[in-house]
Formats: structure tokens, sequence, C-alpha cells
């Protein structure tokens, strides 16, 4: 078994033109046991890169070819030691706290300023007329980071930790990340979604003043979505809307609340743009909801908000900017 099982590893192969990605299964706990390790859930477009003798293609999840998209990535990966390689990653742009936001690659891209964009590497499907895919994870990653030892800036070796992964979690959460991706170090690479690879994402909680609403476009007498924001000193700051969290009840009654707050003119400065503006009733800021939601923009607007409930116990005057990773 262990002959037949060297005989394919040394096996000269061609490489294939695509592989169909690994994907995690989305979960509420991080598996522990001495199986698994942990990387960082990285917010950003998955890529798998292709090298072929000095020929460089960036495939997307499903295959498509975004290598004049992402601009003069595709030179930095040219300069890796190799002939031929197939390596798993993700295109991110970075914060000056080192956390990825989505939003802020997709400004990069539209504005061409890709000079931002760091390709993250952790997965090895092939190199040099071999088929890494049939080995364990631990080896895969153990090629990839000597293959990576002496790479350009803007790629980098997605580190992983063995051991407490709720730990991970908890901290990548208060650094603001997305959450955690946990992979069993004994599998080789499997296409399609499966338990092989977990991701647990990072879940943020906090107060903002209810500042309007939007009307259902479903059922009369309800809300579609609030309008919320939080205040620096004195000032209200937009924070985005809330369309999730509301079952038909509560949609109601929080029209009915907020019918003697409406208001003609905003709380907000001046500064929102017509999209943020569209179908707004605005409301005197005097009522609270807690949120739950995954992070916040480059640009400081909720992602993925969900409304939990209206916090009669405090005053809007005191909620104050969210802290990185608050809960």
């Amino acid at each position: 078994m262990v002959e037949a099982r060297a005989s394919i590893l040394n096996h000269k192969t061609s490489m294939p033109v695509f592989v169909p990605p690994c994907l995690a299964r989305l979960g509420n706990e991080v598996p522990d046991g001495p199986g698994w390790v942990h990387e960082v859930k990285f917010d950003g477009y998955r890529l798998q890169v292709r090298i072929d003798n000095g020929t460089i293609k960036l495939l997307t999840r499903t295959g498509l070819d975004w290598t004049a998209r992402f601009g003069t990535l595709a030179d930095v990966l040219r300069k890796l030691p190799l002939q031929s390689a197939i390596i798993d990653g993700e295109a991110i742009v970075e914060d000056a706290r080192g956390a990825s936001h989505f939003a802020t690659l997709v400004d990069a891209l539209k504005s061409r300023k890709t000079e931002r964009i760091v390709f993250v590497a952790f997965d090895l499907l092939f190199l040099d007329g071999k088929d890494l895919a049939v080995e364990h994870l631990g080896d895969r990653k153990l090629q990839l980071g000597a293959l990576l030892l002496d790479a350009p800036d803007r790629v980098r070796y997605s580190e992983h930790l063995p051991g407490d992964g709720t730990k991970m979690l908890s901290a990548a959460c208060k650094m603001g990340l997305e959450g955690i991706i946990s992979k069993r170090l004994d599998k080789p690479y499997r296409s399609g979604r499966h338990d092989d690879w977990r991701k647990t994402k990072c879940v943020q909680t906090d107060e903002f003043v209810i500042v309007g609403y939007t009307d259902s476009t479903a059922i009369e007498n309800s809300i579609g979505a609030l309008a919320v924001a939080f205040y620096d000193g004195k000032k209200l700051v937009y924070a985005g809307r809330v369309g999730t969290g509301f079952n038909r009840a509560t949609a109601a009654v929080l029209w009915k609340t907020l019918q003697p707050l409406r208001h003609d003119k905003s709380p907000l400065p001046a500064t929102l743009d017509r999209a943020q503006r569209s179908g707004v009733t605005w409301v005197t800021p005097s009522l609270v909801a807690q949120l739950e939601y995954r992070t916040v923009t480059g640009s400081g607007l909720l992602r993925h908000a969900s409304f939990q409930a209206l916090r009669e116990d405090l005053p809007a005057r005191q909620v104050k900017r969210p802290k990185p990773g608050h809960t």
C-alpha cells in the first residue's frame, strides 16, 4: 500500500486546466482534536493561481479567467521559483490592522489600484509535474510553506495553528477578522463542500441609534429596513441599513412604534448619497436597536447586520462608535 502511494506521488502527470475548489461547510462551533488545524478566514476573492512555464492565469472559484482584472499581481506571482503549479488562495486588501475587507478589494479592482492587492496562499494542488491533491493537507502545506519562504511581499503563506480553535476564533473576532477556517490535516484535497474544511464566523453585537426606516414593499404598515447610526461626540454617524431579523409581527410593531417619531428632516449630516437617502422616512433619534453583524466595511457601514431587539435600557446619546471585536 505504501509502495503504491509512493509510486503515485512520484509519477509525472499533466497539469489540469482547472480544479474546482474545496469549500468549507459553515458551523456554529469550532471543531477540536489533534487532527484539526485552524487558519484565518479572509474576506476577499477566492483565486486559483495556475502557473505553467511562465504563463500565469488567475481563475475564480468558478473557473473564470480574471488575470487581467488583477493587474500586476500576475507579474508578482511569476517570480516564484517553479516551473508549474496550481496554488489555492485568496486575493485580499488589508487595512492598517491587517484585517481584510471585501468592499475594499472591490474598490481596488474598480479603480485599478491593484498594487494594494495581496495573494494569500493556503493550499498547493500541483507542483512541477506532481499531483499533490492526493496528498494529505499536512504534506501539501509543508511543501507550500517551503515554496514561499522567499516569496515577494504581495504573496503570503496562510499560517495555521493546531490545538484550541476556540481561542483562535476569539482572537480573530477581537481583531475584527471575518472568522476562521478549520481543516483536517490527514485529508487529500477534495473539490466541493464537505466537512474536511469547516468555517466559523465572527458575530459581533452592538447597539445603534435608529434614525429612520423604509416601508415594507410586501406588507402594509410594516418596516422593510432600519437606518441606523451612532454618536461621535455630538454628531450622528451613519452606519447603514439593516433589513433582516424581523418577523411579520416585529416589523409591524416597529413601524407602529416609529410613527410618533417621524420627522421631515434627517438627523444626520448632509453627507449621505442619494442611494442612502432613498425611500427613508426619518425619525427623531431616540430609540436604540441591538444588532448582530459580521463586520464593518472600510467606509464604516455594517455588513450582514440583523435586528435583535430594541434596547429600552440605554439612552440613545450613550451609543458610541462600536469597538472592533466588541460583543
